[in-house]
């Protein structure tokens, strides 16, 4: 089962002050739009999404599909597929795609210390 690209989508109370500091560090805005209150930065292949209002955690995040760059690629494992391998496993899951669907979609997970795991589609 392959996941895809994996980042740390962060709740941060300034996106202004946040995006700053993590530039400090050697991050670069690579998507996203600041006056939506959200940015992706990354540093080589570390990515960092900063959201402002968005959601009450710090999320995991990965996204079947993409390379570390947000490329499409030829082969991944899907979200459903994915799912069903976590259902069977025996994980709950907090929300989950439509069995029957294609294309984007996502579903969230807990781990066991409370820390929300997002897979999330996009191709």
């Amino acid at each position: 089962m392959k996941l895809g690209a994996f980042s740390i989508s962060l709740n941060v109370k300034d996106i202004r002050v946040s995006k700053e500091f993590y530039e400090k560090l050697g991050f670069t805005v690579f998507h996203g739009d600041i006056e939506q209150n959200w940015l992706i930065l990354k540093n080589e292949t570390s990515t960092i999404g900063l959201f402002q209002g968005m959601f009450e955690k710090n999320i995991l995040t990965f996204n079947p599909g993409w390379d570390n760059n947000a490329n499409t690629l030829d082969t991944f494992t899907d979200v459903r597929d994915i799912q069903d391998h976590l259902k069977e496993k025996g994980l709950t899951l907090i929300s989950e795609v439509e069995k029957n669907s294609s294309g984007p979609a996502s579903l969230t997970v807990v781990d066991p210390d409370g820390n929300p795991i997002l897979i999330d589609q996009h191709v």
